[in-house]
């Protein structure tokens, strides 16, 4: 195999992050304080196949004295390949720094990458290939990776699949990623013949083309793949993998984001806190909070259900008050905080009523919003998607039409357009609008 002699050094690895490198053309115009530096060897990696560039700083060094001190300092925040053998670094330049003190063509610079940051993106990156392998393990060997993203925070790994795996499944591949990760496997990364590659069971990107000497990943025991990006040496330096959300990106795609590392641990600091905070405010030990909630559930479920009955026996009291008030047999009120349910009774209350033929209520209710309600006679000339039409437009809301349905309710956003929803529904009955 072609790594007998053992895997090469990693083309982006932290121990060249001090590497001198020659600068091969002059640097582009610094306008908005960036400028672009072109070198000829970097211990930056370029973004590309997924994973974000590197970040760090360049440094310019005196000639005769690589090792001296300089104060000229850019930070590098972008890398991209240029042409063949050139690497273009994007650079912050310091206030204060005039063109001319920028490194000029043929000088020499210092390259240095933000190695914890790199380190972070290794974890990820190898945990998207052990990601792979633990989703074609448990889902089937259909699974096959669609796009990706291996950023410092996070990763995210697109894959085919006919559905969408439940939470039982997500954790069973989360599961069998860490038992992976925990036998901590060594990490091979090498060039090799395409063919060889082929001959291994390497697995290639999704519609990559590919030349004759590829770079191989071996992540452990199991993993093997075609990848060009830097990885950890062992499985184990990813320390763990979670799985923070699973999602549909279009038909038979589905997409995972998760993290590894410290930011595992970041987060479960971050969980706990929370779970905290809510057995304080539920006053239970945090291995009570469930049961602590579940009773504070049905306790709200009960006071809302006679918070309700409440409401229905004040405004059935209005009943009668609202009939007296009908205009040519229509019914057009503000029915203040009543909540959406109560709010429908009133209406069909009313509407029953001798002597009435269509009612329109409105209401802002506590949780928020706006409600509408029309009820009409079904045998009358008037109808209750047409009261509501022009209504629900004040209020920034809506509801489908289902036919000639005798009531109809209506939601809203913006409560200040109550008034201007109940003059619509008047105007719509044929009456004159309130002054």
């Amino acid at each position: 195999p072609a790594d007998s002699a053992g895997p090469p050094a990693d083309p982006a690895d932290p121990a060249d992050s001090a590497a001198a490198a020659d600068s091969a053309g002059p640097p582009a115009a610094a306008a908005s304080r960036l400028v672009e530096l072109f070198l000829d060897r970097t211990p930056f990696y370029a973004e590309s196949g997924g994973q974000v560039a590197d970040v760090g700083t360049l440094t310019a060094v005196p000639a005769g004295d690589p090792a001296a001190a300089c104060p000229v300092v850019l930070d590098v925040v972008d890398c991209t390949f240029a042409v063949a053998g050139v690497h273009r670094h994007l650079c912050r330049v310091p206030d204060g720094l005039a063109d001319d003190d920028l490194p000029a063509a043929g000088s020499v610079v210092r390259a240095e990458i933000d190695a914890p940051r790199r380190a972070a993106i290794r974890r990820n990156h190898t945990g998207t290939h052990v990601l792979h392998w633990a989703l074609r393990r448990v889902l089937g060997e259909h699974v096959k990776q669609a796009g990706s993203l291996v950023a410092p925070d996070r990763l995210r790994f697109d894959y085919s699949h006919h559905e969408a795996p439940d939470a039982a499944l997500l954790r069973e591949v989360e599961d069998v990623a860490n038992a992976e990760i925990l036998a901590n496997g060594r990490c091979r990364h090498y060039e090799t013949t395409m063919t060889h590659a082929r001959e291994i069971g390497a697995i290639a990107f999704f519609g990559d083309k590919y030349g004759d000497f590829v770079r191989v990943l071996e992540a452990g025991d199991n993993s093997v793949e075609l990848c060009g990006g830097t990885h950890v040496a062992a499985l184990g330096d990813i320390g763990h993998l979670r799985i923070v959300s699973e999602s549909s990106i279009g038909s038979n795609l589905r997409r995972i984001e998760a993290i590894t590392g410290t930011r595992t641990v970041e987060r479960l600091q971050e969980v706990e806190a929370t779970l905290e905070e809510v057995a304080q405010l539920l006053n239970a030990p945090g291995t009570g909070v469930a049961a602590a909630l579940a009773r504070r559930l049905d306790e709200t479920k009960v006071l809302r259900k006679q918070i309700r009955a409440l409401e229905r026996k004040a405004a059935g009291g209005a009943v009668a008050d609202l009939v007296a008030a009908a205009d040519s047999g229509v019914v057009v009120a503000d029915m203040g905080e009543l909540a959406r349910d109560a709010l429908r009774d009133v209406a069909v209350a009313v509407r029953d009523a001798d002597g009435v033929r269509a009612v329109v209520l409105a209401s802002a209710p506590p949780e928020g919003g706006v409600a509408l309600v029309a009820a009409v006679d079904p045998d009358g000339p008037l109808t209750a998607a047409d009261l509501l039409a022009d209504a629900a437009a004040s209020v920034q809301g809506g509801f489908a039409r289902k036919g000639n349905a005798p009531v109809v309710v209506a939601g809203g956003r913006n409560p200040d357009g109550i008034a201007a929803a109940l003059d619509q529904a008047r105007s719509a009955a044929g009456l004159a609008t309130a002054e």
